[in-house]
């Protein structure tokens, strides 16, 4: 028999994080997005160029634990360019999860342009 996963639910469930480390993920979060230098829309996502910097990568791990419990309908992919390029988190969902990461002020509030960029397309 193999794994059917149903259609997720968008809703957080920020129960699922530890109370005493909520603030911690809080910090993490506003840390993570104001840090974003370049967005790029997705087919059902973004992708969101961060500096290579050492002590941001923690916190974007950081992010990835925690948010993994709160929002289990997203995908992550981290992608770390050769020779010190950028960094690009990837949020992504099994359905669009774009007017949802906008309503979280996690993406920009309105979309960019009147057409779908593909993903080598800057937005920005």
């Amino acid at each position: 028999m193999s794994y059917q996963p149903s259609d997720p639910v968008l809703a957080c469930n920020s129960a699922a994080i530890p109370k005493e480390v909520r603030p911690l993920h809080q910090a993490n979060t506003k840390r993570l997005f104001t840090s974003v230098q370049e967005v790029r829309e997705l087919e059902t996502g973004y992708a969101l160029r961060l500096a290579d910097e050492a002590d941001l990568l923690q916190s974007v791990m950081a992010f990835l634990r925690y948010e993994r419990l709160c929002c289990p309908f997203f995908h992550f992919k981290l992608e770390l360019e050769p020779d010190q390029g950028p960094v690009w988190l990837h949020i992504t969902g099994v359905t669009d999860v774009k007017a949802f990461l906008r309503s979280e002020g996690f993406a920009p509030p309105a979309p960019l342009s009147p057409h779908r960029e593909s993903e080598e397309d800057q937005l920005w």
